[in-house]
């Protein structure tokens, strides 16, 4: 099933109905490659529907989050940053606190020392998130 599918899928059994505004924020949501926070997916999908609120949009993004298909990974101040997690593989970030470039990374030796910790304490993991925070070279 495709992710529109599963969108449509999880508003239906939310008992909400499937919107345009929902359909062009989702569309414009798919084609972002990048991480971005509500207001730019607003700029982009006011371009095509200038009637479409940044109300609509945070309802929509925290929909996709619930959903499972988005996820929130960072605050940089107030604003939320937002990112694709539908049929994309596990990943950390790196993240600059002057300008707020994220880099995502993976690395196998930070999973093994994850499982070794869990097996350790006899816990069982169901998901992590890493977020490193630093000054990136750029800022420097």
């Amino acid at each position: 099933m495709s992710d529109n599918g599963i969108f449509k899928d999880f508003i239906k059994q939310k008992n909400l109905r499937w919107t345009p505004q929902r359909n062009l924020i989702l569309k414009t949501f798919l084609q972002t490659q990048e991480h971005f926070t509500a207001e730019q997916i607003h700029q982009i999908v006011l371009s095509h529907d200038s009637a479409i609120g940044i109300a609509t949009v945070y309802r929509t993004m925290a929909l996709l989050v619930e959903a499972g298909l988005a996820k929130e990974i960072s605050q940089m101040g107030e604003k939320k940053m937002f990112e694709s997690i539908y049929r994309k593989s596990h990943h950390d970030h790196l993240i600059c606190t002057v300008c707020g470039r994220i880099v995502e990374f993976e690395h196998p030796l930070i999973e093994k020392y994850q499982r070794e910790v869990c097996l350790a304490h006899d816990f069982l993991l169901n998901s992590h998130l890493m977020e490193l925070r630093g000054i990136c070279s750029s800022c420097r």
